[in-house]
């Protein structure tokens, strides 16, 4: 009856988010989750309106999804266990002991997995960001391919052994890299290094589009190259002898990344890396660091910038003022598998500090927490800030309710920041009223 009817006014509601990339970043290289905590990771995050999964597909402890044409890749690099050749498996890491597929060491998504993955993240806008781990942190893959290798080698076809071979098997380089390996380094001078990316490549484009998912960018690492590599190999000498462009050991690094983003540009596709691929190694004050490189600073390379520790506390600005697409993904605030606090029985990361629940919320990606003597984010540079990730590293994590401890609530802080204005208290610039 009209006594009984309820009037509701009419309102327009204008809500957009802050940024287009809000991503969540899941590792399943150390310790493996399979389908099933994926796709309730996609549930979680759409509910919170990041629209990107960024997957850590491959390590050096692991490599994680099937890849047609390279069996090997998963035959060998997706389990640990005892092994004296590491030609049926990898050695055990992270505590995953000596059987193999007998916990979280072991596993990995078949393309079927895959495809579903896709699918399901596309019903709810979610992009999945694939990500091969190159040149370092590649132990896995270089594993894989050296089995592959002697197989084909032990059959009569050395043709066929060297197609997708990842290291020079002269090579006397010695280096150890900060989690201890001696060998996780692909070889940047062989060709058949960019015949196993086109073929990541265009499996993934192949997978995609049977999915019907977006596929823009595939993200290939970058990070974490230790000292020392490619300094005794043949194969780069014999290419730094005959190609004028590359000077030094240290030029190999734009070598590779020009390589790998020529394979991608041709696929229209865009470079996603860590921040290295942004940086090179010069001499500062008679000591190699690496220092801004603004070589692919218009090439559209999309740099996820983690280290704003001391003297980086700039780095991310650096980037994004040259021209580099930046995505934020600071240590300090966003990296939620660190601890919540110091107590003892927490789990989680502590070696760069403690995310609790209001760090991600603190964070102010405009005008972040630095000295006074840093560089400051250009009008220029805050256009190319272009989103936030919160990562889940899984060193520690081998079970779904120890990922999801760590996730929930902390990225709530994060998703509210990536899709909220700016909160009046980030303007307050008197400490009183603050």
């Amino acid at each position: 009856t009209k006594q009984d009817a309820v009037s509701i006014p009419g309102i327009l509601v204008s809500d957009a988010p802050r940024f287009p990339h809000r991503a969540f970043m899941m590792d399943i290289a150390r310790n493996f989750q399979g389908k099933k905590e994926i796709l309730k990771v996609i549930d979680m995050i759409s509910f919170y309106k990041l629209n990107v999964l960024h997957l850590h597909l491959n390590d050096d402890e692991g490599w994680r999804i099937e890849i047609p044409g390279l069996p090997e890749l998963t035959e060998v690099g997706s389990k640990r266990g005892h092994t004296i050749t590491e030609r049926e498996n990898l050695i055990p890491s992270y505590g995953s002991g000596p059987t193999v597929n007998a916990n979280s060491g072991s596993g990995f998504l078949t393309r079927a997995d895959y495809l579903e993955i896709l699918k399901y993240a596309t019903q709810r806008h979610v992009e999945v960001i694939p990500e091969f781990e190159t040149p370092g942190h590649a132990r896995a893959a270089i594993k894989s391919m050296n089995a592959r290798y002697d197989k084909l080698l032990k059959a009569g076809d050395k043709v066929g052994a060297e197609q997708y071979l990842l290291r020079d098997l002269a090579d006397a380089s010695v280096y150890r890299s900060i989690q201890g390996w001696n060998d996780n380094v692909i070889n940047p001078a062989l060709p058949s290094v960019y015949k196993f990316i086109e073929k990541l490549t265009d499996e993934m484009l192949a997978v995609y589009k049977e999915a019907g998912a977006p596929l823009n960018t595939i993200h290939f690492g970058g990070d974490e190259v230790p000292a020392g590599v490619w300094e005794k190999s043949p194969a780069v000498a014999n290419l730094l002898k005959s190609d004028a462009s590359v000077t030094s050991v240290d030029e190999l690094w734009n070598y590779y990344f020009k390589n790998v983003n020529r394979i991608l540009k041709a696929r229209n596709l865009y470079l996603s890396g860590w921040e290295e691929i942004g940086l090179k190694k010069a001499l500062v004050n008679g000591q190699k660091q690496m220092v801004l490189d603004t070589r692919f600073a218009g090439e559209n390379f999309h740099a996820n910038v983690w280290n704003n520790l001391s003297p980086n506390e700039d780095l991310a600005y650096k980037l994004a003022n040259a021209g580099y697409k930046v995505i934020l993904t600071n240590v300090t605030n966003l990296y939620i598998d660190l601890s919540y606090n110091k107590n003892f029985e927490e789990p989680g990361q502590y070696w760069g500090g403690y995310v609790d629940i209001d760090k991600p919320f603190r964070f102010n990606p405009y005008k972040l927490e630095q000295p006074t003597n840093k560089e400051a984010l250009t009008e220029k540079g805050k256009l190319n800030i272009v989103g936030l990730q919160a990562p889940l590293w899984s060193e520690i994590i081998t079970t779904e309710g120890q990922l999801e401890y760590l996730m929930l609530p902390k990225l709530l802080g994060l998703a509210e920041r990536s899709w909220a204005p700016t909160p009046d208290w980030a303007n307050i610039t008197d400490a009183k009223k603050a």
